[in-house]
Formats: structure tokens, sequence, C-alpha cells
């Protein structure tokens, strides 16, 4: 599917996603630093995603990891920095929310450091009981990938 605004196209047409330009900035991210080509790669195999596009070049990208029935959980939301303040993250997370593919879902969940604003507009809020949520996490796994020690 796609969509259109201005000059801009989202869409969640994987082929037309360049790889090179998804790791160049998720591996300066404060949540993917250091994450590998490859682990880019898989994860864009395994999930539903969205790219943001002016002309061929990608300038944002969000995927959704979901079984499409009780749960989603969105992830690696972002637009580069020249392309900010365009509204291009409201139109992204509207898209992605808005999806006929993601709707009737239980719980849809993210984690996100500083933008608590744009997602509470979506109606994304803190757990109502987080004592019931565990995790397991690793943050150095990008920096001591499985099998490299």
């Amino acid at each position: 599917m796609e969509w259109e605004r201005d000059d801009y196209l989202i869409s969640t047409d994987k082929s037309k996603i360049d790889l090179d330009a998804v790791h160049n900035f998720l591996s300066k991210s404060y949540w993917a630093e250091g994450i590998s080509k490859q682990v880019i790669e898989k994860s864009i195999e395994n999930s539903f995603c969205f790219g943001v596009y002016f002309g061929e070049r990608v300038i944002g990208f969000g995927r959704v990891v979901t079984d499409y029935a009780t749960f989603a959980y969105l992830a690696d939301v972002f637009i580069v920095p020249e392309e900010r303040g365009k509204g291009l993250s409201k139109w992204l997370v509207q898209v992605i929310i808005d999806h006929p593919r993601l709707q009737g879902l239980r719980r849809f969940t993210l984690a996100t450091k500083d933008a608590h604003g744009l997602y509470a507009q979506f109606g994304f809020k803190p757990f109502g009981k987080p004592e019931r949520w565990m995790e397991r996490h690793d943050p150095d796994v990008y920096r001591n990938p499985v099998g490299s020690k």
C-alpha cells in the first residue's frame, strides 16, 4: 500500500527500502547504536515495514512486529533530521495505526526515550499495570553479538 502527501510517499513495499540508508540512521540512534546491517535486514524481513520517501530517497522508516491478531510492537521509527518539522512523524504514525491489517489488536506497544508527546497524540500511554510487564534486555548485544566472543 502507498500514501502520498505533497512530494512525500509512505509505502509498505519492502523492495523500495534502501537498507544502507536505514542502517546508517539506526546504527547511530540511541536505541540501536552499533547494530549491524545483517540484523537490520533480518528485522525488516520479519516485520511489517513502512518507508517514508522523498523521491527515491528514504527519509523515514518504521516497522511493526505483530501477529496481526492480538498484539503489535512499534519499533525503529525515525525521520531524518533534515526532514523534521514537516509533520512527517505524525503522518507516519497515523498511517501505521490506521492500517487495516493493524486493526482490532488488543495491545499496541512501543518504547521511546524522547517522543512521548508524539505517541500520546495517538492514544499511547504508560503501561497501566507496569508491575505485570517484564523484559530481558541486553544493551550490549550489538557490540558483542552472539557467537563473537
